[in-house]
């Protein structure tokens, strides 16, 4: 049986983090229920609670470029099961999340009851998604494995410095945000090409943003 003390929810849509908090509550009892909203948001919470049961992650956050949470969630944080709670139940997605080290995908259209079943089969330790989605991934093969391992190689930090290639900043905003010197910038660039078998700034960011994005379905709503 697991144990369950602390649940860390990372979604930007504040309406949903409580009603999940409520629900949790509701279910399991009086639980330590930190949130956050944003990339950098969890980066910090993490931190506070790495005694956490179990991270519950939107894949659409401020900060955020698809897989990119989920993916530094797995070499900063292996041992916190992370399940997936999206509005994207693309089959693809979830073939993707499941290799990217998710430990269940929950898409947020089920309903109350089926999320808790979910968290508590993923706390036994079941890889969880629902019976319709694991069907067609029998037969769904997922491109982006040769990808994938090239990016399992890169460090927290240098993966860190790709994300921010991704969203377009240059070498002196990188040193600034990470706090060190333009030349250390510069030598994780040179060990990201290196691993990504790529020869420039662009091409990283390029195939980076080309695999590790997804689309968002509640864009078309908000837009």
């Amino acid at each position: 049986m697991f144990r369950l003390n602390k649940i860390l929810i990372a979604d930007d849509h504040p309406l949903f983090r409580e009603a999940l908090q409520q629900a949790i509550t509701n279910h399991f009892g009086k639980l330590q229920m930190p949130n956050c909203g944003s990339f950098s948001g969890l980066q910090k919470r993490i931190l506070e609670h790495d005694d956490t049961d179990l991270i519950m992650l939107d894949l659409h956050m401020p900060g955020a470029v698809g897989f990119s949470t989920l993916h530094y969630l797995g070499i900063t944080h292996p041992e916190i099961p992370v399940a997936i709670i999206s509005a994207n139940e693309e089959p693809e997605v979830v073939s993707r999340a499941i290799k990217y080290g998710a430990s269940g995908f929950i898409p947020k259209s089920m309903s109350i009851e089926k999320i808790i079943h979910a968290i508590e089969s993923i706390l036994d330790g079941e890889i969880w998604m629902p019976e319709t989605i694991s069907a067609e991934l029998q037969t769904l093969a997922d491109e982006n494995d040769e990808f994938l391992e090239r990016l399992s190689i890169l460090t927290p930090k240098q993966f860190r410095v790709l994300m921010m290639l991704v969203e377009g900043r240059t070498n002196s905003e990188i040193a600034d945000e990470s706090f060190v010197t333009i030349a250390t910038v510069k030598a994780h660039l040179s060990e990201i090409f290196k691993k990504l078998e790529v020869s420039n700034r662009t091409q990283a960011a390029m195939i980076a943003a080309t695999y590790l994005e997804i689309a968002d379905p509640s864009a078309e709503i908000l837009t």
